[in-house]
């Protein structure tokens, strides 16, 4: 899978987080699409397979997920966070549990990434952040990465 096809997959990903997180009952797919369409986001069918597996690992991973991120954000609850930067640390902090084979420093380029086209001015540097104490947490550090 090339790094594009990866990225689109992500970002692909994050949509349908985002989706899910705003309403459970939310036709994920559909409101993805919108969200594609709104970006110009073009997604193979390679992307969205690698956001498929994303989103499935982030669903089966989801407490422990939101757990690490919560010990994570000093003096930020989840449930205060904007969706965004919440659902880009979702996706982060599930490469870095289920999808050991990325490293570190990919992750979280990535999801900086995200934050920049995605989320606010401050984004960026509370993913960094965050994703950078959950990296710890779970005990992966750049320097470990062959």
């Amino acid at each position: 899978m090339t790094a594009g096809s990866r990225r689109s997959g992500r970002a692909y990903a994050l949509q349908l987080l985002y989706a899910r997180d705003g309403d459970p009952a939310t036709d994920v797919a559909g409101a993805a699409e919108t969200w594609a369409e709104t970006f110009d986001l073009e997604v193979d069918a390679t992307a969205q397979a690698f956001a498929r597996e994303l989103v499935a690992a982030a669903a089966e991973h989801s407490v422990r997920i939101d757990a690490l991120i919560t010990a994570a954000s000093k003096n930020w609850r989840i449930d205060r966070m904007s969706r965004v930067d919440r659902n880009i640390l979702r996706l982060g902090a599930c490469e870095l549990v289920a999808f050991r084979d990325v490293p570190v420093k990919v992750v979280i380029n990535e999801a900086v990434e995200l934050a920049k086209r995605f989320g606010t001015a401050e984004s960026s540097a509370f993913v960094n952040g965050v994703l950078d104490r959950i990296a710890t947490a779970v005990g992966r550090r750049p320097e470990d990465d062959a």
